[in-house]
């Protein structure tokens, strides 16, 4: 479920509007991800406690409950993935495969009800971790193991379009 046009080149959705749901990271402080962290959680339950919840719209498309589910485990990576950068120097972050991660954890079976509250959970867990970030800590590296490279700063406002794109998919049915 790729969401952006070259992820080896991760700073389009930094400098440019998503050709899909129009965020741009640009327009974005880092400093307001944490509030934006909470408002994209108050919107999960509608979408994971309608009916249909666990149907696909196409084979290729996760369901909204899919989309809940990754959403909630990109909140959690992130928590770690950040704590990581603000405890070790330019940590190398451990590799993600979030369709793999779909299947085993079987996000298709998964209870809505339990997922919405897990999500919001985790994003509450997570935008209290972005509110202790100050002054020179945004500043603060890490690297995906595919080698691209952040800063708090950046890795903020990277994180924050994936559960923008995935409330905008889940909305148009795709």
């Amino acid at each position: 479920m790729t969401i952006v046009p070259d992820d080896k080149n991760w700073t389009w959705v930094l400098e440019q509007s998503c050709p899909e749901c129009g965020f741009t990271g640009a327009d974005v402080a880092a400093t307001a991800v944490a509030g934006l962290i909470r408002e994209q959680a108050e919107i999960w339950p509608t979408l994971l406690l309608g009916a249909g919840v666990a149907r696909r719209p196409r084979p290729d498309k996760w369901s909204p409950l899919e989309y809940g589910c990754h959403v909630r485990d990109v909140f959690r990576l992130y928590e770690y993935r950040l704590h990581l950068m603000l405890d070790e120097d330019d940590p190398l972050f451990p590799n993600w495969d979030q369709d793999a991660t779909a299947i085993e954890q079987r996000y298709e079976e998964s209870d809505p009800q339990t997922v919405a509250a897990e999500l919001a959970a985790a994003a509450s867990q997570l935008a209290a971790s972005f509110d202790s970030v100050t002054g020179a800590t945004w500043q603060r590296p890490g690297r995906r193991s595919d080698g691209v490279s952040f800063t708090i700063d950046s890795f903020a406002r990277y994180l924050i379009h994936d559960p923008i794109h995935h409330v905008h998919d889940v909305r148009r049915g795709a």
